[in-house]
């Protein structure tokens, strides 16, 4: 897997690249001498900057990703790295333009670019500790351990609100006097639940005389039991720098033992922009258009809302409103009975809407918001994840990634009204077997399956 440095650095380089290649062309819009349309002038002037700013990008690059504390420190580094890109653009203008280097051109549209990237970075900067300070679309993470790794990896946590982490506390043995202990490992459960932890840094040495394999698998088993994210912080760093299969936070290695294809965040990218472009494109030529039609006759129908919007489970444990057509009666027993065939309280309309998955259709929006994806495990009401967390192992690691509208098990048949345990059973076992294998292709073939597939509307309903 790549370090989560690597996949940042790249995103951040494409954002840099974007914001130099809209500051050359806007200024070459606005400059009487050099024409956007003359493909002969313009491109060698493209293709200067942004050479000469790639090579500054990798020349420079150390401490590239991370705010240690406030943001004058990315301001500082974007500084140093723009006098380097002066520099090697310099140098670089002899072999681009040896006889006529717009060089008037190039001092305006660099310092434009400089005070955009600022401008940029202050604002993302803004952005992101504004919702992580508002708790969106944040992680609870929590350290076990309280050593010197485990002190320094607290202080790279809330210092870099870009992780996305909120650090919920300590879990030690030792050094109950530390502040932000939350209690001893041996109670390492009703720990998870009472601080709502959704993700465990668990500072360990490799190499000094810790049973590392039974800790390990003891800790494990809890993290994949309560269906929460687990890294190792190696304390013998330096021996594992160089590794393979790593990932990093900040300055530290740290070890992914849950692996799973949608933990590469290039993944995660191709992943959200087809969602994105699938649910708009649903949105916009489907919906626009049915969406009246189905609220007018659901209205006509029974009395009650258009939707039925109920909270469910989704990413890291995470409940989210998820949105459907509404197709049973109004009714106080939504939330805790399943709906079964011949069920009283579906009405006419909402038979019909369930056995042609209509009813789904809004979790298009769901998509959109980011809540859910096009193909993932299918979103359980609260009381089913209650219920069968106790009963299956590893339940919640389907909570691994987004749920989506369909899924690797319904396209299989695994759907509709689950009787008995051991249909639920087959059903988290065709969900961890996609999440455990995941790739784009297998997501379009679902998507095949739903829309032509014989089993797109076996047990609908």
């Amino acid at each position: 897997m790549k370090s989560r440095e690597t996949e940042l650095f790249f995103i951040y380089l494409a954002i840099d690249l974007f914001i130099l290649n809209l500051a050359i062309l806007f200024f070459a819009w606005l400059d009487m001498q050099i024409s956007v349309r003359n493909y002969y002038q313009i491109s060698p002037i493209l293709l200067h900057g942004n050479f000469a700013w790639v090579i500054s990008y990798f020349t420079f690059s150390k401490k590239n990703l991370f705010l240690r504390d406030r943001f004058r420190n990315r301001v500082w580094r974007i500084t140093q790295r723009h006098v380097i890109f002066l520099l090697i653009a310099a140098f670089l203008s002899l072999i681009f333009f040896p006889h006529n280097f717009p060089r008037r051109f190039f001092v305006i549209y660099s310092c434009f670019f400089y005070f955009e990237k600022v401008f940029f970075y202050w604002i993302f900067y803004k952005i992101i500790r504004y919702r992580r300070g508002r708790r969106i679309n944040t992680t609870q993470a929590a350290i076990v351990g309280s050593d010197e790794t485990a002190l320094i990896l607290k202080r790279i946590i809330e210092s870099n609100p870009n992780l996305g982490y909120v650090f919920s506390g300590f879990i030690c043995s030792k050094n109950k006097n530390i502040e932000n202990y939350l209690g001893n490992p041996d109670n390492l459960e009703a720990l998870i639940d009472k601080h709502n932890i959704n993700i465990i840094f668990y500072s360990i040495s490799f190499f000094n005389g810790d049973n590392v394999e039974q800790k390990g698998k003891e800790i494990i088993k809890i993290c994949n039991r309560k269906g929460i994210r687990l890294r190792f912080i190696p304390k013998n760093q330096r021996w594992f720098r160089n590794r393979m299969n790593m990932e990093s936070i900040g300055e530290f290695v740290v070890i992914n033992p849950q692996e799973i294809p949608l933990d590469d965040t290039g993944s995660r990218i191709q992943k959200r922009l087809f969602d994105i472009i699938f649910s708009g494109a649903v949105i916009l030529l489907l919906l626009s258009w049915l969406l009246p039609i189905i609220a007018l006759l659901i209205k006509l129908s029974s009395k009650g809302p258009v939707f039925f919007i109920q909270e469910r489970t989704g990413i890291n444990n995470k409940t989210f409103r998820c949105m459907k057509f509404r197709s049973m009666k109004v009714n106080n027993r939504a939330n805790d009975q399943q709906a079964t065939a011949n069920d009283s309280r579906i009405t006419r309309l909402g038979q019909f809407m369930r056995k042609t998955n209509i009813d789904e259709l809004p979790q298009f929006f769901n998509v959109l918001l980011g809540a859910m994806s096009v193909v993932g495990p299918r979103p359980h009401m609260l009381k089913h994840t209650e219920e069968y967390s106790k009963l299956i192992k590893d339940y919640l690691g389907r909570h691994y990634v987004k749920p989506g509208i369909t899924g690797w098990a319904q396209v299989k048949g695994l759907r509709g009204e689950t009787r008995h345990l051991s249909a639920m059973e087959h059903r988290v076992k065709a969900d961890m077997e996609y999440i455990e294998n995941w790739t784009f292709v297998w997501d379009l073939r679902i998507i095949w399956l739903t829309i032509f597939g014989k089993n797109t509307y076996k047990n609908a309903g």
